[in-house]
């Protein structure tokens, strides 16, 4: 086990708040943090965003503990993708979705991968027949993508799409979603 005196964190949880599925409370949710040892814990939106500290340097071993901390707390499996706030101070720094004019009908996601993720079938940069949805890049942790909902599909298929092309236990952000959860680490 690494030690390291502040390393900054984002954690991602799948399937939490969404659709009324897995219900839980911001409050139990920044407790299960504390209860591993996460310092200085803040969630962003209810839609299962965490930041934190950890004297724990090795990602995996943390994703280990969180996940068996949140088990024993809400008796359900959560899966948990941790990322470094560096990790999305670099993302947002790389501007995917330079160049995106923006309308009412265009969402901008960055889907989170598991670190057993597959890699995929289809050459990347993709766009579906219709060009409803367009993988603009893809990365051993992350698929940044874009979706027109005015062409007739919506997110769930988007993200059906996703799941078929990188594997199960991935999570998907919108980028406006990411920015608020770079804005929240401000405050730790």
């Amino acid at each position: 086990m690494v030690k390291n005196d502040r390393c900054r964190y984002v954690a991602f949880l799948r399937d939490i708040n969404v659709g009324g599925h897995a219900l839980i409370k911001m409050a139990d949710l920044k407790e299960a943090f504390e209860e591993t040892g996460a310092r200085n814990v803040r969630t962003v939106l209810a839609s299962g965003n965490v930041v934190f500290e950890s004297g724990q340097g090795d990602k995996k071993a943390l994703n280990d503990e969180i996940e068996s901390g949140l088990e024993k707390k809400f008796n359900k499996s959560i899966d948990v993708i941790l990322r470094t706030l560096d990790d999305l101070e670099n993302l947002r720094l790389s501007d995917p979705f330079k160049g995106f004019r923006l309308t009412p009908a265009i969402r901008l996601y960055v889907t989170f991968l598991p670190d057993k993720a597959k890699a995929p079938a289809i050459a990347i940069p993709y766009a579906t027949p219709q060009k409803e949805l367009r993988i603009l890049r893809a990365s051993a942790t992350e698929v940044c993508s874009v979706l027109d909902l005015a062409k007739g599909k919506g997110t769930p298929e988007a993200m059906a799409i996703l799941e078929r092309e990188f594997g199960p236990g991935l999570t998907t952000r919108n980028w406006n979603t990411v920015l608020k959860v770079l804005m929240g680490s401000r405050w730790i």
